[in-house]
């Protein structure tokens, strides 16, 4: 699959959607800003995780001989979040384009006088290249800007090795995995069997990545919004979706289940190196950090499996452009290039970010797309069955401080640190704080 996902887009055809995407901007620019009059331009693009842009990057350089793209990436949006709120609060330090993550979208969104009115640079045009929640996701509330472009969806799976799974009894094809975990309670009780026959591994990697996967289920089945409600207003402790997935996780923390990692941290990272637990809760874009992390060492021995539950989906960004930005009709084109239906195709080729354009999950190169890395698991297949029934959910602007706050508590419980009983209502109290 590696062969597959590094194959870019024809040199043709970035050539043409290149040249379309400077007419819809009207023209490419001029006076230092890329156009065929001005010297070479720098755009700085901020990311985190594994975007799958690295081939796009060239392609757009071939095309727009003018353009030098440099990326500053980050492994996690917990190590991202501070860098984009000092430069956005500052005024300067961010890059031409930058990533917004779903959790942190609402909050720029509030700010969006910072960032450029993508509608000003053809954005208009572009609303069929996009799942249509996706899409209003990205404009203001009064409908009047732009403010950005979606990238990729998060359909949520569960990755797995199968070689702990056969260490341990258990089946270990992808079909039959995924029917011992109809629900989160059948889903411990399989990890409780597991720890009991391979008692060196722990069967999650965290609880971190069971709460946000099924906080986003609970609330997308249920009233379409998590710690805040779509006023914005915190109800975290009311909302039966948060504390139905806040007792999950803490079943998991109760029963020595999970390694206490968060992904994408460092020793998360190590971990994958090792055989150090045996699941994942895994959207689409966390196979790239996997097999990225991992390596030799785990190629052949992951694969991908129905999430318990039912649907559901983790993640999903944006790209936006600042008004910091000196380049504002390149870096606009730049991110209609990255999030256009053949930028993500190309984007899910080099690191399994599926995309939230219906045209680009349609193409072959996706919706047949297997990996080699993850036992030939047909996720262009996995991943579109999932990304259908996908239930948008409201995040208010302080969601990922509440959410950080709240999985500080449920790990403080597995290292043994608060007693179960307290959780609860620590977690409360944790959330009225951040919410501030």
């Amino acid at each position: 699959m590696r062969a597959i996902m590094r194959r870019g887009l024809g040199t043709a055809m970035a050539a043409v959607l290149v040249g379309a995407l400077a007419v819809a901007c009207g023209g490419d620019d001029k006076g230092g800003e890329g156009g065929a009059e001005s010297g070479p331009v720098e755009l700085t693009v901020d990311v985190f995780g594994e975007p799958g842009y690295d081939a796009l990057y060239k392609q757009y350089e071939q095309s727009h001989p003018n353009v030098r793209i440099k990326q500053r990436k980050v492994s996690s949006l917990d190590e991202y979040k501070p860098r984009i709120q000092q430069w956005m609060a500052t005024g300067s330090g961010a890059g031409d384009v930058v990533m917004l993550e779903e959790g942190i979208l609402p909050l720029y969104m509030q700010q969006r006088a910072k960032f450029l009115n993508l509608f000003d640079y053809g954005g208009r045009a572009l609303e069929k290249n996009f799942l249509p929640w996706k899409w209003q996701m990205g404009v203001s509330p009064d409908g009047k800007q732009l403010v950005g472009l979606g990238t990729d969806v998060g359909p949520l799976a569960m990755c797995y090795r199968t070689d702990l799974f056969k260490k341990a009894g258990l089946p270990t094809g992808r079909d039959e995995v995924g029917k011992l975990w109809p629900t989160w309670d059948a889903f411990l009780a399989t990890g409780q069997k597991f720890e009991s026959k391979v008692p060196g591994t722990k069967w999650l990697d965290g609880p971190t990545a069971v709460f946000r996967a099924t906080v986003l289920q609970n609330a997308g089945n249920g009233p379409g919004h998590s710690f805040f409600d779509k006023d914005d207003t915190l109800v975290y402790d009311t909302n039966p979706a948060v504390k139905q997935a806040f007792d999950t996780a803490l079943k998991f923390e109760q029963g020595k289940l999970t390694a206490d990692m968060s992904v994408f941290t460092p020793p998360w990272q190590t971990a994958l190196k090792r055989d150090s637990f045996a699941t994942v809760p895994c959207p689409s874009w966390m196979l790239g950090g996997i097999e990225d992390f991992s390596g030799s060492y785990g190629k052949g021995k992951w694969d991908v499996a129905t999430t318990p539950g039912g649907s559901g989906y983790w993640g999903g960004s944006w790209l936006a452009v600042p008004k910091q930005t000196k380049h504002a009709k390149a870096a606009a084109a730049l991110a209609q290039f990255l999030t256009s239906p053949e930028g993500q195709v190309g984007a899910f080729k080099e690191k399994n970010v599926f995309p939230s354009s219906p045209q680009a999950a349609q193409d072959p190169a996706v919706a047949g797309a297997k990996s080699a890395y993850f036992n030939d698991a047909p996720i262009g297949q996995i991943f579109g069955q999932l990304v259908s029934a996908v239930k948008p959910v409201h995040l208010g602007p302080k969601n990922e401080d509440v959410r950080a706050a709240v999985e500080n508590v449920l790990i403080s419980v597995g290292q043994g640190r608060r007693k179960p009983a307290d959780a609860w209502a620590k977690s409360v109290e944790e959330a009225k704080k951040a919410a501030r």
